[in-house]
């Protein structure tokens, strides 16, 4: 079977309070693909998983039970922080499965769990700018890549914030189906697709991101 005929499997990493558009964004333009790819969620406990936005998702897999990934999507978003401990599941997951996956991605600020992880230890990556040395602090290990829409090192791809994975998707579709698909899928979307992965026009705000700001204006809304 050809690499561009088999049905891969992409795991939709979950927890709590992760940003909406962060998921849904990358798994539109996967989702789009067809037959050749299927999509599974997966969180620490089967169930309802509720984003920072509001709306739950539900995880059709624990950890433990989830079945064999091709593709892994670790998405950003506030409640990253309270994943970062060494020997926290989804830490322990992602070492365990990312080594055997054909693409292991992140969105925003997703990129500072691979990075806690040790699974980007030298190699290249990005975050979201806004808080980009959330990410940094991590681990100084990773080369981080300040001005970067996207970047792919290897078998891991890492996006700037929010909508850019939309852009990385899209990448990623382009290298495991061919450019033609994936400027198809854009279209079908109606989406711009930015092909310059290199190209940041939201660099200008590095490091100015407010957590508490953000949390002060959900509370009055």
């Amino acid at each position: 079977m050809s690499e561009q005929s088999k049905t891969r499997v992409l795991g939709a990493v979950l927890y709590e309070n992760f940003e909406l558009l962060d998921l849904y964004g990358p798994l539109e333009m996967f989702g789009a693909v067809g037959s050749e790819l299927k999509i599974v969620t997966v969180a620490d406990e089967p169930g309802p998983v509720t984003s920072f936005q509001g709306p739950k998702t539900l995880a059709e897999f624990g950890y433990a039970e989830c079945p064999e990934l091709d593709l892994i999507l670790v998405p950003g978003g506030l409640g990253t922080a309270m994943q970062l401990s060494d020997d926290g599941a989804l830490i322990s997951f992602l070492r365990d499965r990312s080594p055997a996956a054909e693409v292991t991605m992140s969105v925003c600020t997703g990129s500072a769990i691979l990075a806690k992880s040790g699974l980007l230890d030298g190699r290249r990556a990005t975050s979201n700018k806004q808080f980009f040395d959330f990410a940094r602090a991590q681990n100084d290990a990773v080369d981080w890549v300040t001005e970067a829409r996207w970047v792919e090192d290897g078998p891991f791809a890492t996006s700037s914030g929010v909508s850019a994975g939309m852009d990385m998707a899209l990448g990623v579709i382009a290298r495991l189906y061919g450019e033609e698909r994936a400027q198809e899928i854009a279209n079908i979307t109606e989406y711009e697709w930015q092909r310059d992965s290199t190209t940041d026009p939201f660099t200008r705000f590095l490091n100015r991101g407010s957590a508490a700001r953000i949390m002060r204006s959900l509370e009055t809304r």
